[in-house]
């Protein structure tokens, strides 16, 4: 890997250790879900874009993919507490397998609110992929297939941004934060 940016304190997740584990999920995915029939995969906008791109090839079963867009961060690094639904799914999700596709749990409100949201459109099953989870206190939220826990540290690259700035980093990296 060539010269991190001045900006990015270290790597976190480096370009393959990311892709071998989103080979991993999607062949427990394909298992998991062989006897269904299709799966239909919530990508969650815009962090998740690159993650689900790439799970997605990896995929062995029928799927569709469908897009939903929600806000629960300002323009700054701040938490607002509320989440909305920006765009939503372009079709009805009773009675279908449902898995929601997201990059990063940090707080939990989003993906809880994803999940009680939802839960009540009726799906037959309904279940949650996360590339990364901040280990840190958050809302007890079911991600049932997890990439990697990572330290409490504000991340960049593989979908992840700092005010839509480093989404195509192929590696995840911490960013130096300003002190005071």
């Amino acid at each position: 890997m060539s010269e991190l940016p001045s900006d990015l304190a270290r790597v976190v997740l480096s370009a393959e250790t990311i892709h071998a584990r989103v080979c991993e999920i999607a062949d427990q995915l394909s298992k998991d879900y062989a006897d269904k029939d299709g799966l239909y995969i919530i990508g969650i906008l815009k962090g998740a874009f690159i993650f689900l791109a790439d799970l997605t090839r990896q995929l062995t079963l029928p799927h569709v993919v469908d897009f939903m867009a929600v806000s629960s961060y300002g323009k700054t690094d701040t938490f607002s507490g509320a989440v909305r639904i920006i765009m939503d799914l372009r079709e009805p999700i009773e009675g279908r397998h449902v898995l929601i596709v997201e990059d990063i749990v940090d707080t939990g409100h989003t993906l809880s609110y994803l999940y009680r949201t939802l839960k009540g459109r009726k799906p037959a099953s309904l279940n949650a992929c996360v590339l990364v989870q901040k280990e840190r206190d958050s809302l007890e939220v079911p991600i049932h297939y997890l990439g990697f826990k990572i330290p409490d540290v504000w991340v960049v690259g593989y979908g992840l941004d700092f005010a839509d700035a480093y989404r195509t980093l192929p590696y995840i990296a911490e960013l130096k934060r300003e002190e005071g």
